[in-house]
């Protein structure tokens, strides 16, 4: 008989590959998500019946653990960017974590991974990481076998680093960052979910940190984007300063519209995170002890920024007419 997994925010970035991967190994998987409606892409990853998004409300433990019903496993992928309502740092990623663990040991679950991030720090002033070092906290306790993955940031096909700035680099001949001298250290999403496919089936337990086999600078990863997508723009390193006055004036704007425009931009608490190098520790377990090979952002990159060069998927034909000889 088939095991079956649970994967709550199944259907975002990294959960979907997570998903993909364990119905390839014959898992049955339940995508637990806020919206159903909007993940029935995942089905056809598995055979019919295999793959099914279920709504799910972490926040709620009638939610939690209705979802987990018969669950060998479980998988907490859902983390945010930004508070949105009633979506807070604590509530989700620290409350909804702890509240998934505690469920799971209730439930006799075998296996739990949960991902969460390089930087997790309960003494940080940032209340991302401090959320994410307490989420991590209440998982252990109460699932004290769970895999924890922190990834630094995280590239792929949708993903909200190497796309956010391509789509920014449209918009004049300046890109402006604020932390370009911060250190990153990105790795590819599906080396993160074969890291979890790992813990889900028991084969490793203990918290790794998972970067790409390239460390640089936000201004040097900023620099090979341009180069992969053929545009030649001034990358400005803006101050903390000017960086504390843009998140200023973006928060203002969300406050001032009740939230109806929401900063995704550049928050407060994103600026303290910038502040501090993206890269794994020195003394930490990363892919070499999951004997996982990570790829680098230049053997990915050109497969889904192509969309943002100047002439799109016939930039390269462009190059080429332009050596004809006639």
């Amino acid at each position: 008989m088939s095991k079956l997994v649970t994967i709550f925010g199944g259907s975002g970035f990294v959960g979907r590959h997570i998903a993909r991967r364990m119905a390839k190994e014959g898992w049955l998987v339940r995508v637990a998500v806020r919206r159903p409606n909007e993940a029935m892409f995942v089905k056809p990853y598995g055979s019919v019946g295999q793959v099914e998004p279920v709504f799910c409300n972490i926040r709620d433990d009638a939610s939690v653990r209705a979802v987990m019903q018969g669950s060998d496993a479980v998988v907490n992928c859902v983390g945010l960017l930004s508070d949105r309502g009633k979506n807070t740092f604590g509530a989700v990623q620290h409350e909804g974590a702890e509240r998934i663990a505690r469920i799971a040991a209730a439930e006799n679950v075998d296996t739990m991974v949960h991902i969460s991030a390089i930087g997790a720090d309960k003494d940080s002033s940032s209340d991302y990481a401090r959320s994410k070092a307490l989420g991590e906290e209440g998982v252990l306790q109460h699932m004290p076998n769970a895999m924890i993955l922190r990834p630094s940031v995280i590239f792929g096909q949708d993903d909200q680093f190497f796309n956010r700035f391509a789509s920014m680099s449209r918009l004049g001949p300046v890109l402006p960052l604020v932390g370009g001298d911060t250190k990153f250290q990105p790795v590819y999403v599906d080396d993160v979910a074969q890291a979890a496919v790992k813990g889900i089936k028991g084969e490793a337990t203990g918290t790794f940190e998972l970067g790409g086999p390239e460390v640089d600078t936000l201004r040097g990863w900023v620099t090979e984007m341009l180069e992969v997508i053929h545009r030649n723009k001034l990358i400005a390193n803006l101050p903390f300063f000017v960086g504390g006055l843009m998140a200023f004036g973006f928060g203002l704007l969300q406050t001032l519209t009740f939230g109806l425009v929401h900063n995704s931009i550049l928050t407060k608490d994103q600026l303290k995170l910038l502040n501090k190098d993206n890269v794994v520790g020195d003394d930490a377990q990363g892919f070499d002890a999951l004997g996982i090979k990570p790829l680098a952002p230049e053997a990915i990159m050109a497969d889904y920024l192509w969309r943002f060069r100047p002439s799109g998927q016939y930039d390269a034909i462009k190059d080429s007419a332009r050596n004809l000889k006639i």
